[in-house]
């Protein structure tokens, strides 16, 4: 049985892999290339001129650049803010707690899209558009991080963090030196699905941003792509550079992410 589970594994991971591989094979193929069957996918020649091609002249790295500085920004302030408000949520008894979660719970029923006209609005009468700050600051609420981070911290016990305290530990302190470390598999889990969010965002900075040297990469690869529509190698190319920081990100933090999913009963 462990040898067969072992080998439908082996197969799956092997079926996941043929679109990637396909996509990193034909961009180094030759552009205008004659495929008659499949296998001609994969035979050579091969080079890497369209790699140097999208580097030199175009703003593919400006716009790795944008998306990174916003993915990371937002990520860590959507961290924080996230972490204090289950943290308060969870450990700190006040007035009305109850209805702020239930508050905070039904955000997760509004649609991202619901909320685009108002939010434009706002962003605007604060001259934050086309700007760093408009792609970042409406990103961080995430009433999906505080939700999932309350249910880890309401496993942490009581009685460990009043000992904490009674040694003279302010709340900041058992916030950041036991409640924070003891949460870390679901600190992953947001960090990576807040990253892989951001990395693919296309709405919000379609509505927000005008000047391309803001423009993301979901944003900027388009207008790159529909130069080369009859052309296979350009495309994949772009899309094999841009999948890099994602997987990277995604390898980085697998083992806490699966035990984080696991652990908040998050079914994907």
């Amino acid at each position: 049985m462990r040898a067969l589970r072992l080998s439908l594994s082996v197969l799956l991971a092997l079926f996941f892999l043929v679109p990637i591989s396909w996509m990193l094979i034909v961009s180094i193929k030759d552009e205008g290339m004659k495929i008659t069957g499949v296998l001609d996918w994969y035979k050579p020649p091969y080079t890497f001129e369209t790699y140097t091609y999208i580097f030199q002249e175009t703003s593919l790295i400006r716009w790795m650049f944008n998306s990174l500085v916003v993915a990371i920004a937002v990520t860590t302030l959507t961290l924080l803010i996230s972490s204090l408000s289950a943290f308060a949520l969870s450990k700190i008894k006040f007035r009305y707690q109850k209805f702020m979660f239930v508050l905070i719970l039904a955000g997760l029923l509004i649609p991202g899209e619901a909320i685009l006209i108002p939010l434009y609005q706002v962003v605007k009468e604060l001259g934050m558009l086309d700007s760093y700050q408009g792609l970042i600051l409406p990103a961080v609420a995430s009433p999906f991080a505080v939700v999932v981070l309350k249910s880890f911290f309401d496993a942490v016990p009581n009685e460990l963090l009043e000992s904490a305290e009674m040694d003279g530990g302010s709340k900041l302190r058992v916030y950041a030196s036991i409640v924070m470390p003891l949460a870390k598999p679901a600190l992953a889990s947001i960090v990576i699905l807040t990253f892989i969010a951001q990395w693919n965002n296309f709405l919000w900075p379609f509505i927000a941003i005008t000047s391309e040297e803001l423009f993301t990469l979901p944003m900027g690869i388009p207008t790159l792509m529909s130069q080369y529509s009859e052309d296979y190698v350009r495309p994949m190319a772009i899309n094999s550079v841009a999948s890099i920081p994602v997987m990277v990100a995604f390898l980085f933090f697998e083992r806490q992410i699966v035990k984080g999913l696991s652990f908040s009963g998050i079914k994907g």
